[in-house]
């Protein structure tokens, strides 16, 4: 297996001796149980990757890495963004896992017009913070040093200036006269696209975002839910751009 992936501070990835403590040092030492000598990946969640073996162990919740060789990746080209439309009950945080463990470089939350859920003060920003949560601990298990960045939620003007803003931006449709698989693709920018919600994009969104470049497009032909299309999209694109390659 992989050695995993623990989060670290920013800064403090270096050759030498690092100590991890705290929650990450505790589920490193009485959840996982590392030992010395065993492998082990720092990350900072930005692209910074320290590697290295367990030099030490202390009490429940503190180890010392002993980090032999630092690695910094360069961002992903093209990135891939995807706008999620809020899925209803914890659909939404496994849309999230199974995007990033794809390979996804942004998600952005959007309060469609049909979306029966709504972030709302309290419960949006309880919300918010579990999908942050679930793209940091998915990271973490893919063995992933840059983490995707989930923004702030947005409205669809928002969204509508994300998209002509983009190399490259679709709604994926299952009325889309064109399928996604054959599209011609930049070699590098952003790729955005939008999922909608269970209802469906509104007429009103899909002629805002058409206004904003964003044509839509088809995966096959079945039509998949909410929560699994922008991972069946993504695993499509990193194929064809070649960074599956």
């Amino acid at each position: 297996m992989t050695a995993p992936v623990f989060v670290v501070e920013d800064g403090v990835l270096r050759v030498g001796t690092v100590t991890l403590d705290g929650a990450e040092g505790r589920h490193a030492v009485s959840v996982r149980r590392l030992r010395v000598g065993e492998e082990i990946v720092l990350t900072d969640g930005a692209g910074t990757g320290a590697y290295g073996t367990v030099a030490a162990v202390e009490g429940k919740d503190r180890l010392d890495v002993a980090v032999t060789e630092v690695r910094t990746e360069a961002e992903p080209s093209p990135g891939i963004t995807v706008v999620q439309a809020l899925p209803k009950g914890d659909r939404g945080e496994l849309a999230v896992e199974t995007m990033t463990e794809t390979g996804v470089d942004t998600i952005v939350p959007w309060q469609a017009a049909r979306c029966i859920t709504q972030w709302k003060g309290e419960r949006g920003a309880r919300s918010l913070a579990r999908w942050r949560a679930t793209a940091r601990e998915a990271g973490k298990q893919s063995r992933r040093l840059r983490f995707p960045e989930v923004t702030g939620p947005m409205t669809g003007k928002q969204v509508a200036a994300l998209l002509a803003d983009a190399d490259f931006a679709a709604v994926l449709h299952e009325e889309g006269s064109e399928p996604l698989a054959t599209v011609p693709l930049p070699a590098d920018g952003r790729i955005v696209l939008v999922v909608g919600p269970e209802g469906g994009v509104s007429p009103e969104e899909l002629a805002a975002f058409a206004a904003a470049g964003a044509r839509p497009y088809r995966l096959g032909r079945t039509v998949l839910r909410t929560s699994t299309a922008g991972t069946a999209a993504t695993a499509l694109l990193l194929g064809r751009t070649g960074r599956w390659s």
